[in-house]
């Protein structure tokens, strides 16, 4: 079983080589893998900003760090169904251009899905 770190940290170590050797599709995989796990950790705002509300913007938060709230934490699990999803979305969209007779841009989409396929171990 892998930490939910770990799988972050390696999306984060295969980006740092892929960006070093100038590999476009790695990079754009990785980067959204990153970005898919971000999102998933986002919360929703709970604070009453018309409390802390400028006079000049309705509801709009005062102060620095005023709308900031924490991140929760992802499971390893959650991270691995989140990177899964990416990878199946890849294949889908890959499929799809296939069929629609765009043969470059679904091999780009079938690489990226297989270099998810090859971080999650599969």
């Amino acid at each position: 079983m892998t930490s939910p770190t770990m799988l972050r940290e390696r999306l984060r170590n295969a980006l740092r080589t892929a960006m070093k050797e100038r590999d476009r599709v790695a990079t754009s995989v990785y980067r959204s893998a990153l970005a898919a796990l971000d999102n998933a950790a986002a919360v929703p705002q709970a604070v009453d900003l018309s409390a802390t509300g400028s006079e000049h913007v309705a509801k709009a938060a005062v102060g620095p760090y005023a709308a900031e709230v924490g991140r929760r934490a992802l499971t390893a699990e959650e991270e691995r169904a989140i990177v899964s999803a990416e990878m199946a979305e890849h294949r889908r969209a890959a499929d799809d251009l296939a069929g629609a007779g765009r043969p470059v841009e679904a091999n780009r989409a079938w690489a990226q899905a297989d270099l998810l396929q090859e971080l999650l171990g599969d």
